[in-house]
């Protein structure tokens, strides 16, 4: 697609959808002629995109790249089909502009500026898979398009916000994994705890029976600690 300054492409923004994960998809502008023309991208839902950069200038002859950025989402929409729409619009600039320059104003058809625009539809496609050992029935290689016609108004498009703001959420089985070494680590310090108490009862009653025992024979409450001792480093080391 193109006008009487830029060359598109492409036509439509492809987003491989993917549930809570952020997607993006790249639009290229070339200047075909020998101005400078600065560009302004719109679109009709800026809550859910975001646009590097929204504004700038395609210098003589060369090309751009605009990134458009889909914030993750929740839910999937109802038969893969998205409604939102972006706007480009471009308009010749004085020699030398540079992006910091570019105005809301230089966009203006009421002051006398001839602007070109350019309708953008947003496409949901299925993200790439592995190719399977068993052949299907049949052929699935048309992608979903959306069912919105170029009748919107230019009022109803809002600058595409510059940077993203949302985040994406933590999955779950993040948390349940951290969760479950905080707990693995505090029962593995609490063994370590009473092994070392248990050790100093030991040799307290070492010390004890060498005082009180004049030669052979074994305590059988040190030998029952021993053995104590010996099951809890058993347990530590399968825990670990």
């Amino acid at each position: 697609m193109s006008n009487d300054l830029l060359d598109i492409d492409p036509i439509d923004l492809q987003f491989p959808f993917e549930l809570k994960k952020q997607i993006s998809s790249s639009l290229y502008l070339a200047n075909k002629t020998d101005n400078y023309v600065a560009f302004k991208v719109k679109t009709t839902n800026p809550k859910k995109y975001c646009v590097r950069p929204n504004t700038g200038v395609v210098l003589p002859r060369s090309s751009s790249e605009v990134l458009v950025t889909m914030q993750a989402q929740k839910e999937a929409p109802a038969d893969m089909q998205c409604k939102d729409k972006f706007l480009l619009q471009c308009v010749v600039a004085s020699p030398g502009a540079t992006a910091k320059e570019v105005t809301p104003e230089m966009f203006s058809k009421e002051a006398g500026h001839r602007v070109e625009e350019t309708k953008l539809r947003v496409v949901y496609v299925d993200p790439p898979r592995p190719p399977s050992p068993v052949r299907e029935g049949s052929e699935e290689g048309s992608s979903p398009r959306a069912s919105v016609s170029d009748s919107a108004n230019v009022s109803d498009f809002t600058a595409a916000p510059r940077f993203s703001v949302d985040r994406l959420e933590p999955q779950e089985n993040s948390s349940e994994a951290r969760a479950l070494i905080t707990r693995l680590t505090e029962e593995k310090n609490s063994a370590l705890q009473l092994n070392k108490k248990l050790q100093q009862e030991l040799e307290q009653l070492k010390r004890e029976s060498k005082r009180s025992q004049s030669g052979g024979g074994i305590p059988f409450m040190y030998v029952l600690l021993v053995g104590l001792i010996g099951l809890i480093l058993g347990y530590i080391m399968k825990r670990t």
